[in-house]
C-alpha cells in the first residue's frame, strides 16, 4: 500500500529546510509571510533581539478589504508593509516565505513588497 506524506507535512518539512538558512538580524531582518485559507500575514522580524519590527495582514482595518484570501488582498499587504518599513526605515530584507511555494499570494505579496520599496 502507498502511503502518501500529507501536504501539511511535506510544507512543515520545506519551512525548516528553509528556515535553517535564514536569520533576520537588526542590519537585513526576515521578512516573514503566514498564509491561511482566509487571510495572509506579513512581519518583518529581527531574529537577534527576538521582536517583530514592523507587521501587516489582510485583517488590518486601514486596509477595509472584503476578501482576505486572494491575490489582490496579498498585493495590498506587500505594499501596506513595504510602507511601514519605510517608516521604521527598513529597506533591506531576507525573504522567509514560510514553506509555502513562491506563487500566487506569496509571490503575489512579494512582488507588491518589492515594488514599493523593500529590497530582497
Amino acid at each position: 500500500m502507498i502511503n502518501k506524506v500529507s501536504r501539511n507535512d511535506m510544507h512543515k518539512a520545506r519551512h525548516v529546510r528553509v528556515r535553517k538558512n535564514l536569520v533576520g538580524t537588526s542590519e537585513v531582518p526576515r521578512l516573514n509571510v503566514f498564509r491561511s485559507n482566509n487571510n495572509i500575514f506579513a512581519q518583518i522580524i529581527d531574529d537577534e533581539k527576538s521582536i517583530t519590527l514592523v507587521n501587516a495582514s489582510s485583517i488590518d482595518k486601514e486596509l477595509k478589504l472584503e476578501n482576505g484570501s486572494n491575490i489582490e488582498a496579498a498585493s495590498k499587504v506587500g505594499e501596506l508593509l513595504a510602507k511601514r518599513a519605510k517608516k521604521a526605515k527598513i529597506t533591506k530584507v531576507t525573504f522567509d516565505r514560510g514553506g509555502y511555494l513562491y506563487h500566487g499570494r506569496v509571490k503575489a505579496l512579494a512582488e507588491a513588497a518589492r515594488e514599493n520599496g523593500l529590497e530582497f
